[in-house]
């Protein structure tokens, strides 16, 4: 027999395949890419998945192990996510094991086998639905069961009997003994019966619903430019309609976990199909079940976060990727991929459309667009009777505010509680304050682990770096000079609600952060006391700008906008812009008309006045123009070379040896800007270096990475510190 060999990706910081030998008294018909493999690496096992199977290999037959154990008959990962994440690793140059264990659920990344699992069901027989009157007599726990039962009219779960105030399980038993009830299997997810009728689309909607329609058969890239209210979701809910008519799946990608249960709610509503939720939230054995149910076609919809985006999918007919802009798509650490970039090169890669929709769309989708790449949609107005909120400035230079609160917002705080409406303050900072300072020395409560001061969170009487987590008792009297004279400087949104507390002790508020939303469902109840109705107060950091949906709510204030507006970061006014949009949009969704009141010691800044007297389109205009004039992303392409060690000489040592390696491929097509200290330089006890490097052309890009990547393990002080590269960094810190 021809001899072949098994090309293994495995979960290792080494960007290649590993050369195995098949079992012994196996031939080659029963290996195929996609299974996996337990395998000997060095001294312990790894699960490994075969990405290809070859006749040859560059060691000797003598230096290879074979593997240890096929754990699947059959493909788990399919043909086409082999190539999609093979894609991934050579375009973020990611070891291709990390990238292949970054798809796999952490169940079936530890070797457990996929077993889809199903419910037992319940439902009376013929002969269950005609007992004996006199017998249900004597057996009134059977009489109970069997009126339950008739009256859902339909199999149903365990669950259906928790009402019984009694142990009904061994009864429930007899009667399936006697031939009254059946048992049946059902997935846990099947169709339910549709409750809300479809929305009758204004036309700006109906235009974008029958564009994407008429494409269903090929891949486009569409951009839907919404304003916040004007209705996104019904586009996406009737197009998921026009693809599940077709027997296709579809994948809805959100950026936060916050936002699934909302959405998920209003597609049950509308929708007759098997959904399934995937995000970080989920139990292991609920995300591999999700995982499982899209790959055989059980589920029809995926509604997941940015991890979910490598889902398998049986038969995927469109990707709706919602709030496009949000830097939340982007992981942050390990292998830094864009989800909203992959899931292009996904639906390219499957010649089926994918729709991206904000209200804020990022620049490199309306530099895209310009560019003929993507099919721009626009939905210009909000639905039904809400209508745009106005927009204005209150001047705070040389005003007293109470504690970050002017006279002109607590005036029209006070009006719209008093019409029994809803109002939003949003102050990007959680926690109590920013600062603990000593009156009497000017001493400051700094993070010894970071380049940061400590946060104060007056609640648990504790100080917090929002960096590196570190925790700390706040302290009684000032460690330097030993004077009882420490305050609390700035506002954060624990001290601003403690400020509307004083103010209005009979209005109901709520704080959204992250402080008051860790538990499970903790934010959900927020929002569910908020629909409730009635003059309510809500105090939030950015996570209230996020597609959620107030009904009540016609003022939105927002407390300091001028931290945003000054940043070393090219990509700050965009976020901010961003982010001042999305709020505002909160305000005036339903019938009433919505205010926005914005305090700024800088009225005059051109962002502001862009905002207020245009719109958040002329603002992307004129910043897309500056991104061009000075070279910068989306008209350039830039990756980050970071480098960290708790020694700041081992990063100084790493750079200074990297320096002739650096010299040796240079190129003219490709800018090398640094090594600098990172803007934070010291983060969690390690400091911090970066490098950046530029370029017009991706492929220019990719090739000077290509050179430089190899030779960094041949660098004698890289043993002593971390690195990693970004392709395509949103941030820089």
């Amino acid at each position: 027999m021809q001899p072949f060999y098994l090309k293994i990706a495995i979960d290792t910081p080494l960007n290649r395949l590993f050369d195995y030998l098949p079992l012994a008294q196996t031939n080659r018909d029963q290996y195929a890419p996609g299974q996996r493999v337990l395998t000997s690496f060095g001294r312990s096992q790894k699960t490994g998945v075969i990405v290809s199977i070859s006749d040859s290999s560059e060691l000797k037959p003598s230096q290879l192990k074979p593997i240890k154990t096929l754990l699947d008959d059959e493909p788990l990962v399919s043909a086409q996510d082999i190539k999609l994440l093979s894609w991934a690793s050579e375009y973020y140059h990611q070891a291709i094991g990390e990238v292949f264990a970054q798809a796999l659920p952490k169940q079936l990344r530890g070797g457990a086998l996929p077993k889809e699992q199903f419910e037992t069901r319940y439902s009376l027989t013929l002969l269950g639905q005609h007992i004996d009157d006199a017998r249900l007599q004597r057996a009134p726990r059977q009489a109970s069961i069997q009126q339950l039962l008739l009256e859902q009219n339909q199999p149903v779960s365990g669950a259906a009997f928790a009402s019984l105030d009694w142990p009904w399980r061994a009864t429930l038993k007899t009667m399936v003994s006697n031939g009254w009830v059946e048992l049946s299997q059902a997935n846990v997810d099947d169709e339910r019966s549709v409750v809300e009728a479809d929305f009758e689309p204004n036309q700006a909607q109906q235009d974008a619903i029958d564009t994407v329609a008429s494409s269903l058969e090929g891949f486009t890239a569409y951009l839907l430019d919404g304003v916040t209210g004007s209705g996104k979701t019904e586009v996406y809910l009737q197009l998921i309609q026009r693809v599940l008519a077709l027997g296709k799946q579809v994948m809805v990608m959100l950026p936060e976990i916050n936002l699934t249960p909302q959405l998920a709610d209003r597609f049950r509503r509308r929708l007759a199909a098997r959904m399934v939720v995937y995000h970080s939230g989920l139990t292991d054995s609920q995300r591999s079940q999700a995982w499982l149910k899209c790959r055989s076609g059980t589920a029809n919809i995926l509604l997941g976060t940015r991890s979910s985006v490598f889902t398998p999918m049986q038969d995927l007919g469109m990707i709706i990727l919602d709030e496009e802009h949000d830097g939340s798509f982007k992981q942050q650490e390990g292998f830094r991929y864009s989800a909203r970039d992959v899931a292009i090169m996904r639906a390219r890669e499957l010649d089926i459309p994918i729709l991206l929709g904000s209200a804020t769309p990022s620049l490199e989708c309306l530099y895209n667009v310009q560019q003929k790449r993507f099919s721009h949609l626009v939905l210009p107005e909000r639905t039904g009777h809400s209508t745009k909120p106005s927009i204005h400035l209150i001047d705070c230079r040389n005003k007293k505010t109470e504690h970050q609160l002017s006279k002109p917002l607590l005036k029209a705080v006070d009006d719209c509680l008093k019409r029994d409406e809803q109002v939003i303050l949003f102050v990007n900072r959680r926690g109590f304050a920013p600062v603990l300072m000593c009156h009497c020395c000017g001493w400051v409560a700094q993070c010894e682990q970071c380049d940061s001061r400590l946060v104060t969170h007056q609640r648990q009487s504790q100080l917090k770096c929002h960096h590196c987590g570190a925790e700390h008792a706040k302290p009684r009297i000032c460690p330097r000079c030993q004077q009882a004279e420490l305050f609390a400087l700035g506002s954060g949104t624990e001290r601003i609600e403690d400020v509307l507390t004083e103010l209005y002790p009979n209005t109901p508020i709520s704080r959204i952060d992250r402080d008051t939303t860790k538990g499970k469902d903790a934010m959900q109840l927020v929002i569910d006391k908020v629909h409730q109705g009635g003059a309510q107060l809500l105090v939030g950091t950015q996570m209230l700008a996020k597609g959620h949906h107030f009904p009540n709510v016609t003022l939105v204030g927002i407390i300091d906008v001028d931290a945003g507006l000054f940043s070393i970061d090219f990509r700050a006014s965009e976020r901010m812009a961003q982010l001042i949009i999305q709020v505002a949009g909160r305000a005036g969704r339903e019938s009433k008309p919505g205010k926005v009141l914005i305090q700024t010691h800088q009225p005059e800044h051109p962002l502001l006045q862009t905002l207020i007297k245009k719109d958040y389109a002329a603002f992307a205009q004129d910043a897309l123009q500056e991104r061009q004039q000075a070279q910068l992303p989306p008209y350039y392409y830039q990756a980050l070379l970071r480098v960290n060690a708790i020694d700041e000489r081992a990063v100084l040592d790493f750079l200074q040896q990297l320096k002739p390696h650096l010299n040796a491929i240079a190129m003219p097509q490709v800018t090398v800007l640094g090594p600098v200290p990172s803007p934070m330089l010291k983060r969690a006890g390690r400091y911090r270096y970066q490098l950046l490097f530029e370029s017009a052309e991706r492929k220019s890009r990719h090739y000077f990475l290509r050179q430089l990547l190899p030779r960094i393990d041949q660098i004698k002080a890289a043993r002593k510190i971390r690195w990693s590269i970004d392709i395509d960094p949103i941030d820089l810190y």
